[in-house]
C-alpha cells in the first residue's frame, strides 16, 4: 500500500520464478504504464508519479507472468488493488466562512451565538489527519468557543450594545487533534449585538417653559418636548402624558411618531385674565418593556406654561336680547339696553353701533357710549312683528380692527288696539217665505288685525232704532259669532222683497 506522494515499492513473486531467466513481469489495468511501472525481472512495482488520495483513493490492476522470448503467459492474470495510504497533506477549510452572527445585548453566559464548520479532505479513518480541534484566536475575552462542536458562547456577562455594538472572533480549525504539527485554518465571525429595551428615556431638559397666547386656538400645539433613548427602533419609542397640573384638562400632549417628541397641545381655550401660569409634569414612558427587566422605564419633567395678554373682541353679556316694545310708542323711546365688556386686563372702554345691514330701514338707534337702543322710526305691528337687527361692540382706540363683536337683538313689537273690528264679508242672506220663526238665516263673524294676549272676543248687537224690529233678531253663538233669526213666518215677497239689519261688533280691547 503505497503513501500518497511518496515513491515505496511493492513486490509482485511466482513460483515460476526459481533461477528462471526466461520469465518477465507485464502490468495492466488503472495507471499501468503511466502512474506504475513494474521491474519486468524481479516483479518490483514503482509509482512513477507522486500519488493523492485526495484525488484517487485506490488503483486495480493486473500482473501476470509470461515467457520473456515467445511472450506466450505462463499463468492467469492476477487481480490486485493498491490503496494510496493517507498522510497530512490538507489543512482545515471553511467553506462557509466568513460568518456573520447577532446576539441580543446582555446575554448571560454561556449563551450560544453561532456554529462554524470546518472541512478537511484527508482520511478521516485513517490516523488523525483529519481530526479538528477548534479554539479562538482573538475575541476574548467575550467569547468561547467548544473546542469539539466549534459552537461559539458568551464568555463575559453584561455584554452592552450601547458600549460597543460590533465584535471580531477569529476561529482557528487544527487537525491531527490539535497536536504539534498539525495543520490548521482561520475564519472571522462578526457578531452583533442587538438592541434589548434596558436604557429609560431621558427627557433632554429637567424643565420646559413655553410662552402661548391665550388666543391659540383648540388643537393647536403650544410647545415641544422631547426626550433621548440610548436603545433604538422599538426599544426607544415612548408616550408621553401629563401626570400633574392639569386638573381642568386644558393640555395634552401626543406623541410625533416621526421625530418621537412630545406635542403639546390645547384641549380648552386658554384665558390670560382666569389663569396665567400652568405648572405641568410630563412623562414619558417606553412603549415596549424587556422580559426580565424591571419595566416600564419612564422619565418626568417639568413644564412651565406662561400664557400671554391677547387684545380680545369685548364680550357681550349674552350671545342674544329679546327686547319689547310698544307698538304706539313715541320715538326715542328706550327699548333697552345691551352690555359687553374689555376681558384684557387694560379694560378699554367700548363702543357700540348698529349693523345697517339689518336695519335698512333705520327703525332703530343705538347709544354708542351706553347702549341703549332707542326708537327712531313709529312701529306697526300689523306690518311687522319682529325686528332682528345685529349689534356691534368695538374697543376705543382699538389697534387691530377685527377685534369686533357681535350680538343679535330680536325687537318684537307688542300689540295695542289700533284696529277696530271687521266683519268677515258683505252678508247677503236668503229666506224663504213660508221660512219657521227662530229659523237662522245667517251666520256673522268679524275679524281683528289686532292681536290681543288674551285673544279676541268680540261684543255684537243691533243699532239702538232696531233693538224692537219686528222681523229679526240675533243671538250670540259664544264662539265669536252670532246668529240671524227670523222672528216670524208671514214674510212676502209681493209685500216687500228687501230688508237692511245694521249690526254694530265692538271688541273687547282699550281703547
Amino acid at each position: 500500500m503505497p503513501r500518497e506522494r511518496g515513491f515505496d515499492p511493492t513486490a509482485l513473486h511466482t513460483d515460476l520464478d526459481v533461477g528462471n531467466k526466461n520469465i518477465k513481469y507485464v502490468l495492466a489495468g488503472e495507471g499501468a504504464g503511466t502512474i506504475f511501472a513494474i521491474n519486468e525481472l524481479t516483479g518490483d512495482i514503482h509509482a512513477m508519479k507522486r500519488l493523492d488520495r485526495e484525488e484517487k483513493a485506490e488503483y486495480t490492476l493486473t500482473a501476470q507472468v509470461i515467457n520473456a522470448d515467445t511472450d506466450e503467459p505462463l499463468e492467469p492474470p492476477s487481480e490486485f488493488i493498491i490503496k494510496v495510504q493517507d498522510i497530512n497533506d490538507n489543512s482545515p477549510q471553511f467553506i462557509e466562512g466568513p460568518y456573520h452572527a447577532s446576539i441580543p445585548e446582555m446575554s448571560a453566559v454561556g449563551t450560544p451565538v453561532t456554529r462554524v464548520t470546518a472541512t478537511d479532505a484527508d482520511d478521516p479513518v485513517y490516523g488523525n489527519s483529519a481530526k479538528l480541534v477548534y479554539s479562538i484566536l482573538e475575541g476574548q475575552p467575550y467569547f468561547s468557543v467548544d473546542p469539539n462542536s466549534a459552537t461559539i458562547k458568551i464568555a463575559l456577562p453584561g455584554m452592552d450594545r450601547e458600549m460597543r455594538e460590533e465584535y471580531l472572533v477569529v476561529i482557528q480549525a487544527k487537525d491531527m487533534g490539535g497536536h504539534m504539527g498539525g495543520l490548521s485554518g482561520t475564519t472571522t465571525v462578526t457578531v452583533m449585538l442587538t438592541d434589548i429595551n434596558d436604557n429609560p428615556p431621558k427627557f433632554s431638559k429637567s424643565l420646559y417653559e413655553f410662552v402661548i397666547p391665550e388666543d391659540l386656538l383648540v388643537g393647536k400645539m403650544g410647545g415641544k418636548v422631547e426626550t433621548n433613548d440610548r436603545d433604538i427602533g422599538e426599544n426607544a419609542k415612548s408616550i408621553y402624558n401629563i401626570i400633574e397640573g392639569d386638573d381642568h384638562g386644558v393640555f395634552e400632549i401626543i406623541t410625533d411618531t416621526q421625530s418621537q417628541e412630545g406635542i403639546l397641545r390645547l384641549k380648552k381655550p386658554l384665558d390670560y385674565e382666569d389663569k396665567r401660569t400652568y405648572i405641568l409634569k410630563v412623562e414619558a414612558t417606553n412603549i415596549r418593556t424587556e422580559p426580565g427587566i424591571n419595566p416600564p422605564f419612564k422619565d418626568t419633567a417639568t413644564v412651565k406654561i406662561v400664557v400671554e395678554d391677547s387684545d380680545e373682541p369685548p364680550v357681550f353679556s349674552k350671545p342674544m336680547y329679546l327686547l319689547e316694545v310698544n307698538e304706539n310708542a313715541p320715538i326715542n323711546t328706550v327699548i333697552g339696553t345691551v352690555t359687553a365688556r374689555d376681558p384684557d386686563s387694560f379694560g378699554s372702554l367700548v363702543r357700540y353701533f348698529i349693523d345697517r345691514h339689518t336695519d335698512l330701514e333705520r327703525q332703530f338707534n343705538i347709544n354708542v357710549n351706553d347702549g341703549k337702543i332707542t326708537l327712531a322710526k313709529p312701529l306697526d305691528r300689523e306690518t311687522d312683528v319682529w325686528h332682528n337687527i345685529t349689534v356691534t361692540a368695538t374697543e376705543l382706540n382699538l389697534k387691530n380692527h377685527s377685534q369686533i363683536s357681535r350680538a343679535i337683538v330680536a325687537i318684537r313689537v307688542m300689540d295695542i288696539n289700533d284696529n277696530a273690528p271687521e266683519f268677515a264679508d258683505e252678508y247677503q242672506a236668503v229666506l224663504c217665505e213660508n221660512g219657521k220663526p227662530g229659523q237662522v238665516i245667517q251666520t256673522v263673524s268679524a275679524v281683528d288685525k289686532d292681536d290681543p294676549i288674551q285673544g279676541h272676543y268680540f261684543d255684537y248687537r243691533l243699532v239702538p232704532e232696531m233693538l224692537n224690529n219686528p222681523n229679526f233678531t240675533i243671538k250670540n253663538n259664544q264662539d265669536n259669532t252670532i246668529s240671524v233669526l227670523a222672528k216670524h213666518d208671514t214674510f212676502r215677497r209681493q209685500k216687500q222683497e228687501t230688508y237692511f239689519l245694521p249690526i254694530i261688533v265692538t271688541d273687547n280691547g282699550n281703547p
